[in-house]
């Protein structure tokens, strides 16, 4: 009997390999059909871990997104480059001064693997 390359995710150890894997798979310049099935397999068990032990809810994007930053070690300017968007704006987002709009919502998503219902949330802004 073959052993299975993955297996659903048990442990938030486990969760840590697959993302890591899942990041390095994603980052190769070529990806076979195999390679990309790999990825959507991954993609589906970190999902599932998400859906069943991530709740989201009581958490306001702001304070979410400050956090995935901060899990992986990531900074403003970091988000300038993953988003695409300008400093100020990055600025805006994390103070509470501007909205998430629906692309940056999708990049965040993306990037950090969580649904993009965690980040389209209402939140209070802070007008000056």
């Amino acid at each position: 009997m073959v052993a299975l390359k993955y297996k659903v995710i048990k442990s938030k150890g486990q969760y840590k390999e697959y993302i890591k894997i899942l990041e390095e798979l994603v980052a190769a310049d070529f990806k076979s059909k195999a390679m990309k099935d790999e990825i959507e397999l991954l993609t589906l068990l970190i999902e599932r871990w998400d859906g069943e032990n991530n709740s989201f809810d009581d958490v306001d994007p702001i304070t979410l997104l400050r956090s995935l930053m901060e899990e992986k070690d990531l900074k403003a300017k970091d988000l300038v480059e993953i988003l695409g968007v300008s400093k100020g704006l990055v600025s805006d987002i994390l103070n509470y001064k501007k909205g998430l709009s629906k692309e940056i919502i999708r990049s965040l998503s993306g990037y950090f693997k969580v649904s993009q219902e965690a980040f389209n949330k209402p939140y209070e802004l802070k007008l000056v």
